[in-house]
C-alpha cells in the first residue's frame, strides 16, 4: 500500500548522506530540547560470529536517553531502539533534524517518557572495529551479528526485554527488517526508513563492490596493513558513497554552476576523507553481503511502516520491490514520499519533521 504525506514543513537543514557522512556547514546547532544522553560500553565476552571467527572481548557502545519503566509483570513498556546507518553511530540522531524534532517535550519520542537507546553497531563509531587493531584479521561481520550483539546489549546490560519500537535509518532500517524475522515478539513496532527487505543486488551491490574493490585493490592498503591511509582508494570509495547519497534537486539548487559545482563537491570530500579508516570502510559495506529477509517476511508480526523517498539513489522507487515485499507483511504498510525541495534523497530518512506524522499513526495503531 502506497501513501504520500503532504510536504507542509519548511526544512532547511543540511543534507544528510548515510553513507558519505558529510554534511555542508552550517549554522550552530539549536540547543537540544531534551535530557542529556547516558554513554557507556558493553563488553561481551568470546562472541562468535556467524562466519565462525571469534573475539574474547566484543564492545558495543551506546547512548541511552530517559529511563526505563515496567508494568507490574516486570516487561519494560518504553524502550525505544534506534539504528544508524552505515559508516555513522548513535550520535547521528543527536543533531537537531532528528532528537529535536522527536526527543523534547511533548513529542512522539518524548524523552522523560520512554527510553531511547542509541547504539554503535559492530564495526562503527566507539564499537569494536578493525581500526583498533586487528586490521584485517578483524572478524567478518554481518547484520545478523550486529543485531545479535543489540540483543544482547538490551537484554544483558540494559535490563530491557521488550521494546516498544525498533527503527532505523539505511542500515538500521534494514537491521529493523532483521530484527523483526528474529525476535518477532520482542517488539510492538517497526519502522524501517530508506531500506528494501530484499537481497542486496542490482546496482544497490555494484556500487559498493566497486568501493570494496576500490580499497582492495589499492597497493598502499596492504592487505589492511598500512601505515598511511590508503589515499587513492578512500577517494574512489567516497565518490561512490557522496553520489549513492545524492539528492538531484537539491544538489542542482546548491550547485547550479560549474564553479559552484566543483566548490561543493571538493568541500563535502575534504570533509569526509579525514573520518574514514580504509579497513572499518571496507568491512562496513561487506557487512551487507548476506542480508535478505525476503526469506521470511511472513514471519514479521508486529506492525510495520516503511518509509523510503522517491529520490533514493539506494533504493529507487522504480524498481517496485517495496510494493512486491510489503504485501507479505501481515500489518506492514508502505509509504512512498515523494520528491520535493525538502526531501534529500537517502538522507530524507533523518530528517523526522518530513515523516514523523507517519510515526505517529503507527505508534497510536500498536499502542491500542
Amino acid at each position: 500500500m502506497r501513501r504520500t504525506f503532504p510536504l507542509l514543513f519548511l526544512i532547511c537543514f543540511a543534507s544528510i548522506a548515510a553513507f558519505a557522512q558529510t554534511p555542508s556547514p552550517s549554522p550552530t546547532p539549536a540547543p537540544r530540547n531534551y535530557p542529556p544522553p547516558v554513554e557507556g560500553d558493553y563488553v561481551i565476552p568470546n562472541f562468535r560470529f556467524r562466519s565462525g571467527e571469534s573475539l574474547p572481548e566484543l564492545r558495543i557502545h551506546y547512548r541511552t536517553i530517559g529511563t526505563p519503566r515496567m508494568n507490574n509483570a516486570g516487561v519494560v513498556q518504553n524502550a525505544v531502539l534506534i539504528g544508524h546507518g552505515t559508516g555513522g553511530a548513535g550520535t547521528q540522531f543527536l543533531s537537531p533534524q532528528f532528537g529535536n524534532v522527536l526527543f523534547g517535550p511533548g513529542q512522539l519520542l518524548d524523552a522523560t517518557r520512554y527510553f531511547i537507546i542509541l547504539a554503535d553497531g559492530i564495526g562503527h563509531g566507539r564499537s569494536s572495529k578493525p581500526s583498533d587493531g586487528l586490521h584485517a584479521r578483524f572478524p567478518h561481520y554481518t547484520y545478523d551479528d550486529m543485531v545479535a550483539a543489540q540483543y544482547e546489549l538490551l537484554t544483558k546490560k540494559l535490563g530491557v526485554n521488550h521494546l516498544r519500537l525498533v527503527m532505523g535509518t539505511s542500515m538500521g532500517g534494514m537491521h529493523t527488517w532483521v530484527w523483526g524475522e528474529t525476535y518477532p515478539d520482542f517488539m510492538d513496532a517497526l519502522m524501517p526508513l530508506a531500506s528494501n527487505p530484499v537481497e542486496i543486488a542490482g546496482r544497490n551491490r555494484i556500487w559498493r563492490r566497486m568501493a570494496m574493490d576500490a580499497i582492495r585493490d589499492d597497493p598502499d592498503w596492504q592487505g589492511g596493513e598500512y601505515k598511511t591511509q590508503p589515499m587513492r582508494a578512500l577517494t574512489s570509495a567516497e565518490n561512490l558513497l557522496l553520489l549513492a547519497g545524492s539528492a538531484p534537486l537539491y544538489w542542482q539548487k546548491q550547485a547550479a554552476t560549474r564553479d559552484t559545482a566543483d566548490k561543493f563537491y571538493a568541500d563535502r570530500l575534504k570533509a569526509a576523507l579525514p573520518r574514514l579508516d580504509a579497513n572499518d570502510l571496507l568491512y562496513q559495506l561487506d557487512a551487507s553481503r548476506e542480508y535478505n529477509p525476503s526469506l521470511k517476511l511472513e514471519t514479521i508480526r508486529a506492525p510495520l511502516v516503511a518509509i523510503n523517498s522517491a529520490d533514493d539513489f539506494i533504493n529507487p522507487p522504480e524498481l517496485g520491490l517495496m510494493e512486491r515485499e510489503i504485501k507479505r507483511v501481515k500489518r506492514g504498510r508502505f509509504i512512498l514520499i515523494p520528491i520535493s525541495d525538502q526531501t534529500r534523497g537517502h538522507g530524507t530518512h533523518t530528517l523526522a519533521a518530513i515523516w514523523q506524522g507517519y510515526l505517529k499513526e503507527l505508534l497510536e495503531e500498536s499502542g491500542r
